[in-house]
C-alpha cells in the first residue's frame, strides 16, 4: 500500500498547537479556534499579539475577553481597537494584562465597549492620578454627557469601574507599586463616596440643608491602602446648621447618610460597588449612625475600649462638610496617643494579641491570608501596637498607612532595620497576593484559592513563570512563616538591642521607650525586666549571642501568661543555674518544642518553677520526645527501689526517692500546664476531665511508689531484708482513689500479720517502728516537697493504735465501726508493701463497704445527718460556701457524697459501682439507670472543674488552698490555667458558681431527698 503524505494543513495545525502552548495557553485547541474568529482576522497571525497574550497571568482568559471585546464593537470601532492594540505598545499591554488577570473588567468593558479608550493614553497627572482626577473623572461619568440619561447609582458604578480599570492596569503592568495601588484605590472610594453624597444631597435637599454632615474615612480606606474589594469603613459626625433643632438636624443627616450608603451597596443594572460599613461608631450597631462632635467625644471619654481608639489611628475626614471633618479629627487624634496610659490598656493589648483564628472555619485556617497565623493582620497589629506604646511621645508615628508607619519606627530605633525590611517584603507580597486574588473576579475575599488554574494565573499574575503553583506555595509559606517569625521579634529586638550595646552609634530605644515598651506588654516592674535582659543577653559570649536569638520569642511566650515578670525572673535563675552546661541553651534552640514549653512553665505560677530550680537538669523533660508522659507506677516503684537500694542508710535512701518524686512531680505538673496552656504546634487540651484525671493518676502513682521506697528504707535499715511481720500500706480517701492533687496529704491506713513463728509482741512493735519511721523519713527537713502522711482514718482515729494486725480490724469492723467508717473505706486500696495481704484486707472490707441490700434507713439518715453536720462545722470561717472547691455547695464533698452513698446502695449488685475512682463510679451509676445522664453529667463537670481550681491554685501559689486565691495575678494565673483569657476572671466565678449550683441542685434531689 503507497503511503501517502500528511495534508499540510495537519502539519501547521500540529505547529500552531505546539506555539500557542509555548505562549503559555492551556487549552491551545481552544484559543486556536478563538483566534480564528472573524472578529480577529486583521491581527490573528501578528506575533505581536499572540507574544502580548503570552505575557499575561492567563493568555486563555486574555484572548477569549479580547474576542468578547471585539464582538460587542461595531465595525469602524473594532478597527480601531484592533489597529491600536497592534501598533500601540502601551495599550496592549494595559489592556491584556487586565484581560489576564480580571474576569470581572473584562465584563465591564464587554457591556461598555468604549471604554477601552481610558487606557489609551496617559497624560503626566494619569500616571499617578489622586482624588481630584478620580473625582473629575466621576463627574463627568455621573453628571457629563456619558451619565445623560441613567441613573446617577447606575452612572456612578459605571465610572467607578471606568477609573478602577486604569488602576487595575497601572497595577498589574508595574507603573505602580502597592502602596500607590493601595493609596489610588482608597483615593478612588473617598471621591466614589464624595459622589454618593452629593447623589444623596441632591435626592434630598431639605435634609442637605438642615445638617452639616462630615464623613470619616476609617480602617484601610483612613489608612489609604485599600484593597480591590473591601468594605469602607467610615463614621458620621454632623452638626445643625443654623436655625435648625439638633434633633431634626441629626435625623436629616442619619437619612442623608443611609441614603449615601445604599448609593453605593445597593445592587442594580450595573452591579454594587462596596459596602459602606459604620459599625467601627460608637456602640456599634446598636448606636445611633450619626452622631454630633460632643456626643461623639463624651463616648470616647467614659466608654470606648482600647480596640476602639486603635481603629481611631486611621481616622482621616472623607466627605462631606470637610471643616467638621477637621474638628472632628483635631478632638479624637489626642485621645488615640493617650490610649497607652489607661488602666487596662495592658489586658486589653493581650487579648488583641491573641488571634482570632479559632472563629476560622477549620477548612480555611492554613488558606487565609489575612487572619490566619503569619498573616496580614499579625503585620497590622504589630505595627499599631507599637505605634500606640511610642506614639504618645514621638509624633513622627502617628501615620495611618501601615508601611508608613513601619519604616518610622525603624528610623526611629523601635524596630530594627533590617527587620522592617523584611516585614515591608513579606507585607507587600500578601497584600499583593491579596489584591490579585480579589481582582480576578471582584470579590472580597482573603482566600488562597484551591484550583490549580486559579492557583497558575495567581502565581503568574505575581511573575512566576517557572512552575508557577509549586513556586507561588513556596514563596507565600515562607512570606508568611517569615510574619510569623518577625511579629514577635518587632517587640522585643529593640529591647536586646538597648541592653546590649553591641553597636555602638545605632539607633536604639531609650531606657524610657524601653520601658514602656515592656510595661505595655505587661511587665509590672520593667526596670528589673531590663535588669535581667543585660545579665542574660550582654556581651560577646556564644552563650549571651544565643540567648538574644531565644530571648525575643521567649519574651513574648511570657507576656501570654499572667505573670511574665516572674517568667523573666525564673528564666534567668534557670540559666544561671544551667548556663555552663553545654546542653541547656543547644536544647532550647535546636528543640523546636522545648523554650515554648519552659515559657509556658516558668511563668505560670510558683510551683512548677521552684521544682525546676531545685533540679534544673529537669528542663531536659521539655525538649524529650516522651518527655511529658507520666509514667507507669510500677516503673517508678521499679526506679526509686533501685535508688533506695544503692543509698548507704535510710534517711540517704528516702532523700533518692524523694528527688525521684520531686523530678516527677515537675513532669506531671509541666505537662498539666503546657496541656492547658496550648502551644503553638499543640492546641489546649479539650478535654478537661481526662486532664484532672491524668493529674490524679500521676500524682497518686507517684506517691505510691515513693511510700514503697520509704518502707523499704525504713524495714532495710533495721531488719535487713525481711520484717517479722507482713506489712501493707492501704491508700484511703482521694489516695485511694487515684486522685491526689498537688497539693494533697496522703491518707493510709497500717496492716500487718506476724510472719509464722514470729514473737505478736515483737511483730507489733516492729510494724509501729516501721509506720513511725516512714512518717518521719518522708517529713525530714528538705529542699523536697513534704509528703505527709495522714493515719487519722483508722479504727478510733488519733486515739486508736497506728498500726494493727488484719485480724484486729476484722475483730473491730465486726463489733463497733460506725456507719462513716464503711463509708470510707470504699476509697481504700492496697498502695505499697505485701500485695497478698493488701488483697486479704480488701476481702475483709468488701462487706462492709458494699452492704448485701444496701443501707437501711437508719444508717442513710445517719449519713445525710453526718454531711450536714460537716458542712456547718467544717467549712472556715469566713470562706464563701460557693467558691469553696472542697466544702462548698456543689464542691467536691458534695459530689463524693453523693456517689458514695449511691456506691453503698446499689454496689452490692452492681458491680461496675466497686470502684475507688469517684468519676468512675459516677459514669456506672449512669449506666445502670440510678441517675439521669444529665444529672450523672452536671455532678461531673462539677467534680472536675472544682479538683482543677484546687490544682490550679497550688500551681500558681505554690502552696494548697481550696478556694481561688484573693491577689488579682494569682486570680488571673489560675483563670488562664482554666481556659479564660486576660479580664474574665469575673465570668470563670460566675461560670463556677453555675456549675456548683446545678451541681448542688442535683445533690439535694439525690443525696438529701427520699431514701432508698
Amino acid at each position: 500500500m503507497t503511503a501517502h503524505p500528511a495534508p499540510q494543513h495537519q502539519g501547521r495545525r500540529s505547529s500552531a498547537f505546539s506555539r500557542l502552548l509555548r505562549y503559555g495557553f492551556t487549552d491551545p485547541s481552544a484559543a486556536g479556534r478563538l483566534l480564528e474568529a472573524p472578529e480577529l482576522a486583521a491581527v490573528r497571525d501578528d506575533s505581536v499579539l499572540l507574544e502580548a497574550l503570552g505575557a499575561t497571568a492567563d493568555p486563555d482568559l486574555a484572548l477569549t475577553a479580547l474576542v468578547r471585546l471585539a464582538e460587542a464593537q461595531d465595525e469602524d470601532e473594532r478597527h480601531k481597537l484592533l489597529s491600536t492594540l497592534i501598533t500601540a505598545k502601551p495599550l496592549r499591554d494595559r489592556l491584556l494584562g487586565v484581560l489576564g488577570a480580571s474576569e470581572a473588567l473584562g465584563d465591564h468593558l464587554v457591556r461598555h465597549p468604549r471604554d477601552w479608550h481610558s487606557l489609551v493614553t496617559y497624560e503626566a497627572a494619569d500616571l499617578h492620578p489622586t482624588t481630584p482626577e478620580f473625582e473629575a473623572a466621576l463627574a463627568e461619568g455621573i453628571w457629563g454627557e456619558r451619565g445623560r440619561d441613567r441613573p446617577r447609582p447606575d452612572a456612578l458604578r459605571a465610572a467607578y469601574r471606568r477609573c478602577l480599570l486604569g488602576i487595575a492596569a497601572r497595577d498589574v503592568c508595574g507603573t505602580t507599586d502597592l502602596a500607590e495601588t493601595a493609596a489610588e484605590l482608597a483615593d478612588l472610594a473617598t471621591a466614589t463616596v464624595r459622589a454618593a453624597l452629593e447623589i444623596a444631597a441632591e435626592e434630598q435637599p431639605t435634609d442637605n440643608a438642615a445638617c452639616r454632615l462630615a464623613v470619616i474615612a476609617m480602617g484601610k480606606c483612613g489608612g489609604r491602602e485599600l484593597n480591590y474589594v473591601s468594605d469602607v469603613d467610615v463614621i458620621f459626625v454632623a452638626e445643625a446648621r443654623d436655625g435648625t433643632e439638633e434633633a431634626k438636624a441629626l435625623q436629616a443627616a442619619t437619612r442623608l447618610a443611609g441614603r449615601m450608603m445604599r448609593v453605593c451597596s445597593e445592587v442594580t443594572a450595573e452591579g454594587t460597588i462596596w459596602p459602606v460599613d459604620a459599625n467601627l461608631r460608637p456602640e456599634g450597631r446598636n448606636g445611633p449612625l450619626v452622631r454630633t462632635l460632643n456626643s461623639h467625644l463624651a463616648y470616647y471619654e467614659r466608654w470606648a475600649k482600647t480596640w476602639e481608639f486603635q481603629a481611631l489611628l486611621k481616622a482621616r475626614p472623607m466627605a462631606g462638610d470637610a471643616e467638621l471633618g477637621k474638628e472632628y479629627v483635631a478632638a479624637v487624634t489626642p485621645l488615640v496617643w493617650q490610649v497607652s496610659e489607661r488602666e487596662n490598656f495592658v489586658s486589653d493589648v493581650r487579648q488583641m494579641r491573641r488571634r482570632v483564628v479559632e472563629n476560622i472555619p477549620a477548612a480555611q485556617v492554613d488558606r487565609e491570608l489575612k487572619l490566619g497565623p503569619g498573616g496580614l493582620r499579625d503585620v497590622e497589629f504589630a505595627v499599631q501596637l507599637l505605634q500606640l506604646v511610642h506614639g504618645r511621645s514621638d509624633a513622627t508615628l502617628h501615620s495611618a498607612t501601615t508601611l508608613e508607619a513601619l519604616s518610622a519606627l525603624a528610623s526611629g530605633g523601635y524596630v530594627g532595620r533590617e527587620d522592617a525590611k523584611a516585614l515591608d517584603a513579606a507585607y507587600c507580597f500578601l497584600r499583593t497576593l491579596e489584591h490579585r486574588i480579589q481582582l480576578h473576579k471582584l470579590r472580597r475575599t482573603h482566600l488562597m484559592p484551591e484550583d490549580e488554574p486559579d492557583l497558575r494565573r495567581l502565581a503568574r499574575s505575581m511573575g512566576l513563570r517557572t512552575e508557577p503553583v509549586e513556586t507561588l506555595r513556596k514563596e507565600w509559606k515562607w512570606h508568611a512563616r517569615e510574619v510569623r517569625r518577625l511579629h514577635e521579634k518587632l517587640f522585643y529586638r529593640p529591647l536586646l538591642d538597648a541592653v546590649a550595646h553591641l553597636e555602638p552609634g545605632s539607633t536604639r530605644l531609650s531606657a524610657k521607650a524601653a520601658g514602656q515598651r515592656l510595661e505595655a506588654l505587661g511587665y509590672a516592674d520593667p526596670i528589673a525586666a531590663l535588669r535581667h535582659l543585660e545579665a542574660l543577653a550582654s556581651g560577646v559570649t556564644r552563650k549571651a549571642a544565643i540567648q538574644r536569638t531565644l530571648l525575643p520569642v521567649l519574651l513574648a511566650w511570657f507576656a501570654d501568661s499572667a505573670d511574665p515578670d516572674a517568667g523573666l525572673l525564673n528564666f534567668r535563675k534557670v540559666s544561671d543555674a544551667l548556663g555552663k552546661t553545654p546542653w541547656y541553651l543547644r536544647l532550647l534552640r535546636d528543640e523546636g518544642a522545648a523554650a515554648e514549653n519552659l515559657a509556658r512553665v516558668l511563668s505560670a505560677g510558683r510551683f512548677a518553677p521552684d521544682l525546676l530550680l531545685r533540679a534544673p537538669e529537669a528542663v531536659a523533660l521539655l525538649g524529650a520526645k516522651d518527655g511529658l508522659q507520666p509514667r507507669s507506677r510500677a516503673a517508678l516503684e521499679q526506679e526509686v527501689l533501685a535508688a533506695v537500694g544503692r543509698a548507704a542508710d535510710a534517711e540517704q535512701a528516702v532523700a533518692a526517692a524523694r528527688g525521684v518524686r520531686r523530678r516527677e512531680l515537675f513532669r506531671t505538673a509541666a505537662a498539666d500546664l503546657i496541656g492547658a496552656y496550648g502551644t503553638e504546634g499543640h492546641p489546649a487540651e479539650a478535654d478537661r476531665g481526662h486532664a484532672a484525671d491524668v493529674v490524679g493518676t500521676a500524682v497518686s502513682d507517684l506517691t505510691a511508689a515513693t511510700i514503697a521506697g520509704a518502707l523499704r528504707a525504713a524495714v532495710r535499715d533495721q531488719w535487713g531484708d525481711t520484717l517479722p511481720t507482713r506489712f501493707t500500706v492501704i491508700g484511703m480517701g482521694r489516695f485511694g482513689g487515684r486522685e491526689l492533687g498537688y497539693g494533697s496529704d496522703a491518707d493510709v491506713l497500717f496492716v500487718h500479720e506476724p510472719r509464722e513463728g514470729a514473737d505478736e509482741q515483737e511483730a507489733a512493735k516492729a510494724a509501729h517502728a516501721v509506720a513511725n519511721e516512714m512518717r518521719r523519713l518522708l517529713q525530714l527537713p528538705s529542699s523536697d516537697p513534704p509528703l505527709p502522711i495522714d493515719a487519722d482514718l483508722r479504727p478510733e482515729g488519733k486515739t486508736g493504735p497506728l498500726v494493727r494486725t488484719l485480724s484486729s480490724y476484722a475483730a473491730y469492723y465486726r463489733r463497733w465501726s460506725l456507719v462513716w467508717e464503711a463509708q470510707a473505706l470504699l476509697r481504700a486500696e492496697p498502695v505499697a508493701g505485701d500485695a497478698g495481704l493488701g488483697e486479704r484486707f480488701i476481702e475483709l472490707i468488701d462487706p462492709l463497704r458494699y452492704p448485701v441490700e444496701g443501707l437501711g434507713e437508719d444508717a442513710v439518715r445517719e449519713i445525710r445527718r453526718l454531711k450536714a453536720r460537716m458542712e456547718t462545722e467544717r467549712m472556715p470561717r469566713g470562706a464563701d460556701p460557693t467558691t469553696h472547691t472542697k466544702l462548698g455547695r456543689g464542691g467536691l464533698s458534695d459530689v463524693e457524697w453523693t456517689v458514695q452513698l449511691l456506691q453503698m446502695q446499689h454496689a452490692w449488685h452492681e458491680p461496675g459501682l466497686r470502684t475507688t475512682r469517684t468519676r468512675t463510679a459516677l459514669a456506672a451509676a449512669r449506666d445502670a439507670g440510678l441517675l439521669a445522664t444529665e444529672d450523672a453529667q452536671i455532678l461531673d463537670e462539677a467534680w472536675v472543674l472544682a479538683s482543677r481550681v484546687r490544682n490550679a491554685t497550688m500551681l500558681v501559689r505554690g502552696r494548697p488552698g481550696d478556694t481561688f486565691p484573693s491577689d488579682s495575678r494569682e486570680l488571673a494565673a489560675v483563670g488562664r490555667y482554666l481556659g479564660y483569657e486576660e479580664g474574665h476572671v469575673g465570668e470563670m466565678l460566675d461560670d463556677y458558681r453555675r456549675t456548683t449550683r446545678r451541681a448542688r441542685a442535683v445533690v439535694e434531689e439525690l443525696f438529701y431527698g427520699a431514701a432508698g
